[in-house]
């Protein structure tokens, strides 16, 4: 009896498979020769490739999902990170851009300083205001000029627009102002048009002024522009306080109830002007910043 491992190893069936594998080849080459010069097998081929497709999208669908899926995790941190960049890049933007309204804003208020400079024949300086007392029944404030720049009890304030207060207390770098619509405020004023002289008061309100010692029969009306008289030598002549807003006559009383508004924006100041008169020539530092004009 034969064993099966000697059947597998007999040599008489080695012919058997080299013949069939030259009839392969030769089969092989015919079908290329036909292809090539009839494509009698294009038809052949379209139709396996078209049965094949199906199958070919099944294996290759876990390979595209997870491609996919990939792609759209990854597309998707992108996105989260471009964005979290550009809320950053807003936010910084805008904050410069709150920054140049502001440089703005001050350069404005430094060229109408400027002009208002040229047309004060006083000598003046530019002074910084530091802090505003947070009272605010007390309109007073500190500003950055103080007796080392010549600074003295009583000097004049004023802005673009018109007289701010004065100096009440010099320290060595800074000082001490009251505004004049402090309710312990008085200035001697005079009205623009006919030269009446009065006294204006300040009321503890930051935009309202009164003139407590106007007669019933002044002349004066709305819209008439106060300024400094000169008297009392604290302020120099001539400089706007406020404008008339309303007058009230009284025939039961002395005096009329007159309200001004102050000429200067006493709650948006940012820099004044410190004012040494020619008559108070002594008093004026030896400092370029302050040029005789």
């Amino acid at each position: 009896m034969v064993s099966s491992r000697e059947n597998s190893s007999n040599p008489a069936r080695i012919p058997a498979l080299g013949l069939r594998v030259l009839v392969l080849i030769i089969v092989s080459i015919l079908l290329m020769y036909i292809d090539n010069r009839e494509n009698h097998l294009d038809a052949v081929r379209k139709s396996i490739g078209a049965a094949v497709y199906p199958v070919r999208v099944v294996v290759d669908a876990p390979v595209r999902f997870w491609s996919w899926l990939g792609e759209s995790t990854t597309s998707r941190n992108d996105m989260e990170l471009e964005l979290g960049r550009l809320r950053a890049e807003k936010l910084l933007t805008n904050a410069r851009l709150q920054r140049f309204t502001a440089l703005e804003a001050e350069n404005a208020r430094l060229r109408a300083l400027l002009d208002a400079r040229a047309r004060v024949r006083d000598q003046v300086r530019v002074a910084e205001i530091m802090s505003v007392d947070a009272n605010p029944y007390d309109h007073s404030l500190v500003i950055n000029v103080g007796s080392q720049d010549g600074a003295f009890d009583g000097q004049a304030l004023v802005d673009a627009e018109g007289v701010v207060g004065q100096v009440i207390e010099t320290g060595l770098m800074t000082s001490q102002a009251m505004l004049i619509s402090d309710s312990d405020h008085a200035l001697p004023v005079e009205v623009n048009r006919n030269g009446l002289r009065t006294i204006v008061v300040g009321t503890g309100e930051i935009d309202r002024l009164d003139l407590p010692f106007v007669v019933n029969n002044a002349d004066i009306r709305a819209g008439d522009l106060l300024v400094t008289s000169g008297l009392g030598g604290a302020f120099p002549s001539g400089y706007p306080v406020a404008v008339v807003e309303t007058v009230t006559r009284l025939p039961q009383e002395p005096y009329a109830s007159v309200t001004a508004r102050p000429a200067a924006s006493l709650g948006q100041v940012r820099e004044v002007m410190l004012i040494w008169s020619k008559p108070l020539a002594e008093n004026v530092p030896d400092d370029e910043d302050v040029p005789d004009e």
